[in-house]
């Protein structure tokens, strides 16, 4: 890990300027204190770390080099209409055959789950997607950080996948529960790392790098995977489990319960991703008019509703990483390509910026 850099030495205090001092000496002084008092009060106006719905008082686990900056526990519920940091989605993916809903996002019992249920969502534009989303059978859940403002860090859940049947962790079928970055939008920079954990098997983990520019579809060229077999005690959907990943200039490792299952080198023709991101929590299901080609081969098993659960959520920013996050989870950080067509959801008070290969986007109105 990068060594965190150590404090530096106390400033001596500046002498006060006097009449035999150069004028420009003088007023560089000046300047200076006026720039130092600045720095403090915005300092001292910064909120504390971590940011997010931490417990108070709690001695989160350091980790060197890097700096807890966002925590979630999910004691109480988040308005992701309203939040400053996390929203809702409202898209749906082509080989999905569900449509992201509010609604099948819960918080119960000090857990967040995320709900799939069988339900007909009809057509319509999504924000989230920059276009319409077809007629699907299924509505589910999609939660995600408001703008792409997350790069280099130590990302960690933790998670317990669905039952595809109520009271059963053996049978399979389809779904794939996941914790991943992603950046908004696809269309002029597709960049993402997940973590997967898919139906076709209680110990099955999936672990993705997307990079590729100016690409509308998904194709095996613009992605490298590997899969985890967890061990034989370690059913993922009878109990939770840690989830991880992290992502640096120099490699991405992923982490199951604080070990190393897969990494990804700079060597590897896949480049490591560069571009800042949005932290995203979904599940969905495969389509099965496509055999159910990707979370499990036997869907026709999913016994509706099925939930994931999740505990909590910790991103830890690399030190080394001087532009993301922005202050404060603020805005401030955000380029004009952060900006693109990164649009949420309808309610999501953020101004749908740019053109999808020349043209305006569909619109739509908070109900």
């Amino acid at each position: 890990f990068a060594a965190r850099p150590a404090l530096a030495a106390p400033c001596a205090m500046a002498r006060r300027p006097t009449l035999a001092m150069a004028p420009r000496r003088a007023a560089a002084v000046v300047l200076s204190l006026h720039a130092a008092a600045a720095s403090s009060a915005v300092a001292s106006s910064a909120p504390a770390l971590p940011l997010g719905h931490p417990f108070p008082g709690k001695a989160y686990p350091p980790r060197p080099g890097f700096t807890l900056w966002l925590v979630e526990e999910f004691t109480k519920p988040l308005d992701l209409d309203t939040d400053p940091i996390w929203t809702w989605s409202d898209g749906g993916l082509s080989e999905g055959q569900v449509r992201f809903v509010k609604e099948a996002v819960r918080f119960e019992k000090g857990k967040m789950q995320i709900v799939a249920s069988r339900g007909f969502q009809p057509a319509s534009c999504s924000n989230a997607e920059v276009g319409i989303v077809e007629d699907k059978p299924v509505g589910s859940g999609e939660v995600r950080t408001r703008h792409n403002m997350f790069r280099y860090g130590y990302y960690e859940v933790r998670m317990r996948a669905p039952r595809v049947r109520p009271n059963d962790t053996d049978t399979n079928g389809n779904y794939v529960s996941t914790m991943f970055v992603y950046r908004d939008a696809k269309f002029r920079h597709w960049r993402e790392i997940d973590v997967e954990v898919t139906g076709d098997s209680s110990r099955s983990v999936t672990m993705n790098v997307l990079n590729a520019d100016g690409t509308t579809v998904w194709n095996p060229t613009i992605q490298a995977s590997q899969h985890f077999v967890a061990p034989s005690w370690a059913n993922l959907r009878g109990r939770f489990h840690r989830y991880g990943f992290e992502w640096l200039p120099t490699g991405i490792t992923w982490y199951l319960d604080g070990e190393i299952v897969g990494h990804h080198s700079p060597e590897h023709l896949l480049k490591i991703p560069d571009l800042s991101a949005k932290i995203v929590m979904n599940l969905w299901v495969f389509r099965e008019e496509w055999g159910y080609a990707f979370g499990g081969r036997e869907g026709k098993n999913n016994a509706y509703p099925m939930y994931s659960e999740y505990d909590w959520l910790r991103f830890y920013k690399w030190d080394g990483d001087t532009k993301y996050p922005c202050p404060g989870l603020g805005s401030s950080c955000l380029t004009d390509d952060d900006r693109y067509l990164a649009k949420n959801n309808p309610c999501d008070g953020i101004v749908q910026e740019g053109l999808k290969f020349g043209r305006p986007p569909c619109a739509t109105h908070c109900r």
